[in-house]
């Protein structure tokens, strides 16, 4: 079963449903409402933009720091020096 024909009514709306919804929000909000409702969802996608945005660096520096943080760790091997061997040098 083809379940496509289903969904296509779901589509972006054209220019004639686009003139349509125009005329509904004008006679819905009025003339003077409408430029008050696009600046404000015009200000909640710039703050919803800003926050992605912040999101994007704080992951990117978690990523970074992720993978600096093993270069940061100390040596550890023969070569360093124990405090063992530091307190019986002092010692003698």
């Amino acid at each position: 079963m083809n379940i496509q024909p289903l969904f296509n009514f779901i589509s972006m709306p054209g220019g004639g449903e686009w003139m349509v919804l125009s005329i509904v929000a004008l006679m819905l909000f009025g003339a003077k409402k409408l430029p008050e409702l696009a600046r404000g969802l015009g200000k909640a996608m710039a703050e919803f933009k800003t926050a992605q945005r912040e999101f994007q660096d704080e992951i990117r520096r978690a990523e970074y720091a992720v993978r600096e943080e093993p270069r940061k760790l100390p040596m550890t091997g023969s070569s360093a020096p124990r405090s063992e061997d530091t307190a019986s040098r002092s010692d003698a």
